[in-house]
């Protein structure tokens, strides 16, 4: 297909298994076929590649017996959570051809990530060659060498790799931040009994450190660090609390803010106290229709954004299901006694006929997509247009 060239941002990778011997045609009108509509206009895989925003589809297949697998490599010039979704709706596909398929992600590859990385390793050989080749006296650069060997301090701790300090299994006390970049920094002011946590899914490493080492968790002084600090309470045996200062990361401290920052912090049970002590946030719910919403059921739709998962709640905001995106529609089917959906996806049709038929009564998704005909007793809302409510 034709369009405008693609500036590629994403590699999404995929594993297929068939059983069935077929071709490289069959796969590809596979993928185009039952994804059609799926995620409506905007994500539709053919007008995509129209406008030039997905590359041409790559398929490679080996035969083996009687069945045939392989990969699918799909370039994307979306965005993170666009492509995201394209790359769940591929796992869809049960059938290629008449053969029974299944299709399996295996990685999103961020490219520009890939270059960033060689750029990095290039402007280390120029660095190395000219302190061969001059005296070095500039204080930027012996700042710059020791930013770079320190970031070679960084390594890859426990079954998910985690970025950590050399110093994470001698020390006694382990400081969790929430990423590798915050991790770096801590490291090159001298704090190498350190670990990142790489995601707001708080990872097994980190619980069972916290049952055998003195934890201090360590988090940006923003909304997305108080949300990670809440649900690294939940799961693990934090000792203390540290909170970078209000509005800034913890990868942008500077030394005398870090070292101030930890001498600071507090036990988990006063921060706890102190977050209880709080004035009471307003509580007016939002009314739509006959329904109200809770805010902190409004929180908890806030903070769905960005991760491609679905929550069902009950006529009394208790939650039925959490469940990914892709695995929705199957869900829905099987889910009874379902009042109010709320998902990081785009609301279709199919999602509308499905929630008629489940007598839900409210859906908040991320986007609104091409609905031919909207059910008369389901209240329909987008997380832009619950803000704004809420903001009023």
């Amino acid at each position: 297909m034709g369009g405008a060239p693609v500036t590629i941002k994403y590699l999404i990778k995929a594993g297929i298994e068939i059983n069935g011997i077929v071709d490289k045609p069959d796969v590809i009108g596979a993928i185009f076929g039952q994804t059609e509509g799926l995620l409506g206009e905007d994500l539709d895989l053919r007008e995509l590649q129209k406008s030039g925003r997905i590359g041409r589809i790559q398929v490679d297949l080996i035969e083996k017996g009687d069945k045939s697998h392989g990969e699918i490599v799909i370039p994307s010039g979306l965005d993170r959570a666009e492509t995201a979704l394209i790359a769940a709706s591929l796992e869809v596909i049960e059938k290629v051809g008449p053969c029974d398929a299944r299709v399996h992600i295996k990685a999103i590859e961020d490219i520009r990530e890939e270059k960033r990385r060689r750029i990095l390793e290039r402007a280390k050989e120029f660095l190395k060659k000219m302190s061969r080749e001059t005296i070095p006296n500039s204080r930027k650069l012996t700042e710059e060498v020791l930013s770079a060997v320190r970031e070679q301090e960084v390594i890859k701790y426990g079954s998910e790799e985690l970025p950590a300090g050399p110093e994470i299994d001698r020390s006694e006390t382990v400081i969790v931040v929430e990423g590798r970049a915050d991790v770096i920094n801590l490291i090159k002011n001298g704090f190498k009994n350190v670990i990142g946590m790489e995601g707001t899914s708080i990872p097994k490493t980190i619980i069972d450190l916290s049952r055998r080492k003195h934890i201090i968790a360590f988090v940006d002084g923003d909304r997305g660090g108080e949300i990670i600090l809440r649900e690294l309470l939940k799961v693990a045996e934090i000792d203390e609390v540290a909170i970078a200062p209000p509005g800034k990361e913890v990868e942008e401290l500077t030394n005398k803010e870090i070292v101030k920052c930890l001498q600071n912090r507090v036990p988990v049970a006063e921060y706890l106290h102190k977050d209880l002590a709080q004035p009471a946030k307003q509580q007016k719910a939002l009314i739509f229709g006959e329904i109200a919403i809770p805010q902190p059921i409004i929180t908890q739709i806030k903070e769905l954004e960005n991760t491609l998962e679905a929550v069902l709640y009950d006529s009394n905001w208790n939650i039925i299901q959490k469940v990914a995106v892709s695995e929705l529609p199957e869900t829905m089917q099987k889910t009874l006694g379902a009042y109010v959906l709320a998902f990081d996806g785009i609301i279709t049709q199919r999602i509308l006929d499905l929630s008629e038929g489940k007598s839900i009564k409210l859906i908040i998704g991320a986007k609104l997509g091409n609905i031919v005909k909207k059910p008369l007793n389901v209240q329909i809302l987008t997380f832009t247009d619950l803000k704004e409510e809420n903001n009023k």
